[in-house]
């Protein structure tokens, strides 16, 4: 490799230690050239020096010097995107809330994986390219998880898609999630500081409480409506990203997200008879306002409608929408 590059982190590569993401994508350049690159200031992350292990962020660009003798392995490569259905493209279409020459704001619905897996091939990434619209594939900024519906960003180019990383790395986003909880909180309304860790085995992860070892995670909530005190909306508000933080928060208020058996179990969680029951197999979590910051004019506020399974529950509860307003 000859000059300097700058490199973008993908979506996918979020969390990855930045000595693990060199092995990714420099498999021949050994852990004590690399150290010395860091010590040296040649690599760098968004301009600043940084140490091996440090977390990278969907966004992030690297500052990649010359590697002569350690070019990337060109024998591992992405496969292509399988061919996008008309029925994916136009369903994907339809959940377009809005769109710039910078990006593309969509309302995911629940079930939808962002990114495949195992025995995963449906999934948001793969339809992609039905959003093109003339121009680049668009590409990832952030993730939301399968179960959760609600507004979600795509980057239409290779710089905006460093711009929003920056952004939701920084918290430059503002995030409303609404959320129907199982009981009713304490107090009406509050902070939630916890730290969170992820523990046991793949496939059946989930995050828990741990100041020692778990990262920061903070969440403001407040209640908008309450049903009786059986089920309760809330409006969450994450001042940090973790995995599953809103999810990991309202069940340590007790009050666990109605339908969310893996922090809750499915008995807690789901309502014994009636229409909530049905609606109790489905997650009640909606990432309902994202507020974009502008460099050239006011903010962008993206609202996305509530999924049908959330807006039945509404209904059958009494809450307005209108409610939410403060």
């Amino acid at each position: 490799m000859s000059g300097v590059t700058q490199v973008t982190v993908a979506a996918d590569e979020g969390e990855l230690r930045l000595d693990r993401w060199f092995k990714r994508h420099f498999p021949q350049l050994g852990h004590g050239r690399l150290e010395k690159l860091l010590r040296t200031g040649q690599v760098r992350v968004d301009g600043a020096r940084v140490k091996a292990g440090h977390r990278m962020a969907a966004g992030q660009v690297v500052r990649i010097p010359p590697l002569s003798d350690s070019a990337p392995d060109k024998t591992v490569k992405k496969a292509p995107p399988r061919p996008v259905s008309e029925r994916d493209a136009a369903a994907l279409l339809a959940t377009v809330l809005y769109k710039d020459d910078d990006l593309i704001a969509l309302n995911k619905p629940a079930g939808l994986a962002v990114q495949g897996g195992t025995k995963t091939d449906r999934h948001l990434d793969g339809m992609l390219d039905a959003l093109r619209f003339g121009g680049d594939r668009p590409r990832l900024v952030h993730r939301l998880d399968r179960d959760t519906s609600g507004v979600i960003l795509v980057a239409r180019t290779a710089a905006a898609a460093a711009r929003l990383g920056r952004m939701f790395q920084s918290r430059d986003m503002e995030k409303i999630y609404w959320a129907l909880v199982v009981g009713q909180p304490r107090h009406p309304a509050g902070t939630i500081s916890a730290a969170l860790a992820k523990t046991g085995a793949p496939g059946h992860q989930r995050m828990t409480w741990d100041e020692e070892e778990g990262k920061k995670a903070v969440t403001d909530y407040r209640t908008v409506a309450a049903a009786g005190g059986k089920v309760t909306w809330l409006e969450l508000s994450p001042r940090t990203g973790r995995t599953h933080q809103l999810r990991a928060h309202c069940a340590l208020l007790n009050t666990p997200i109605l339908g969310d058996h893996k922090y809750a179990g499915h008995s807690r969680t789901t309502p014994d008879s009636g229409l909530l029951a049905e609606i109790g197999d489905h997650l009640c979590l909606h990432a309902r306002e994202l507020m974009i910051p502008r460099h050239n004019g006011k903010p962008i506020t993206v609202v996305a409608p509530l999924p049908d399974h959330m807006a039945r529950a509404f209904a059958e509860l009494g809450f307005s929408e209108d409610e939410a307003k403060v």
